[in-house]
């Protein structure tokens, strides 16, 4: 029908019309709340990220029972290793009583309904800031590294975790992890493969959170995490971490790359993650503590806009906030 015996405007005069015709919703269900954790007591701000913190393990607990109480889902673990702690060989990773280890059994001790998902990269852990081991020139080697990620994931199976997520972009990573989780009995280990992760200007704070960002210094990643440029790129990288056994996918950053998520939801209709990450949450805080944007209406706008573009579920340093909103509507 043409104007005027169709009136788009009809179904959004009202509420309840927009609301019986919304073809999105977002909930709490759709929320990942990354932490950080450090060996310190107590709480630690982020300068870079306002309203972030890093927090002592007993802290952990206090924010996990608000998450639960939120009905969030899962929490993404990052530890911030300790400066004596890293090495050129990135030991500490699958230490069995270190940082990351003893958070997830404390976790699923105190809250066992709380999903518990633990990063698999070395770069906390490095004293170079890089996500694995490298050779005499400098290049981090991709087999050399693949061979201490399988060792740190079965470390976190054995602490407990529910999914172990790889974020380090080595090539055959997925098939190596899924092998050893299957011979060591961890049928049920779930894995979260970032499968399309950039080489993005935006993990800056991210960085220092953790605790990396001096140890990398000056150096990039870039070959091992993807160009920007590139999407067809991302769908070989998927494609290949379904084949080795992922259970799950993950494109990161967020919003800069709705069109990967977008992409990649079409063309395989596996779960589809994507990580809201630290750079563009410090923007959207920046922007609304400077009373240039309202916070609340931004934030939910833009988490809507990643179920939009297809994303089953988003990792986001607003999830406390955001679940609590939704919760108050």
């Amino acid at each position: 029908m043409s104007y005027p015996y169709n009136r788009l405007r009809r179904m959004r005069r009202d509420d309840f019309s927009r609301r019986l015709m919304r073809e999105h919703v977002l909930t709490a269900n759709d929320f990942i709340y990354p932490v950080f954790v450090h060996e310190l007591q107590g709480r630690e701000a982020i300068a870079s990220m306002p309203g972030v913190e890093r927090l002592s393990i007993d802290e952990l607990l206090r924010v996990a029972e608000r998450a639960v109480e939120l009905r969030i889902p899962a929490l993404a673990l990052f530890p911030v290793t300790a400066p004596e702690a890293k090495s050129l060989d990135a030991a500490a990773a699958y230490d069995d009583d270190g940082l990351c280890q003893r958070a997830v059994r404390a976790l699923k001790s105190h809250f066992p309904q709380l999903g518990v998902i633990t990063d698999v990269a070395l770069d906390p852990y490095t004293s170079h800031g890089q996500d694995g081991l490298l050779d005499a020139s400098g290049y981090v080697m991709n087999d050399e590294t693949v061979d201490v990620l399988v060792q740190q994931a079965l470390s976190h199976a054995r602490a407990g975790a529910d999914v172990v997520a790889p974020s380090d972009m080595m090539d055959g990573r997925i098939g190596a992890l899924r092998d050893a989780l299957e011979s060591d009995g961890h049928i049920h280990m779930r894995i979260l493969a970032y499968s399309a992760k950039y080489a993005s200007a935006f993990y800056g704070p991210f960085r220092d959170a953790v605790g990396s960002a001096a140890a990398l210094g000056k150096a990039d990643k870039k070959t091992y995490q993807m160009d920007p440029a590139n999407t067809d790129e991302a769908l070989q990288e998927i494609a290949q971490d379904l084949q080795e056994g992922a259970d799950m996918i993950m494109i990161k950053p967020g919003m800069p790359y709705l069109d990967v998520v977008r992409r990649a939801k079409d063309e395989f209709g596996v779960p589809t993650f994507a990580y809201q990450v630290s750079g563009e949450y410090a923007m959207l805080k920046a922007a609304a503590q400077n009373g240039w944007l309202d916070e609340r209406a931004c934030v939910l706008e833009s988490l809507l806009g990643f179920k939009r573009a297809g994303a089953d579920g988003i990792l986001t340093y607003f999830a406390l906030d955001a679940a609590q909103w939704l919760k108050d509507e």
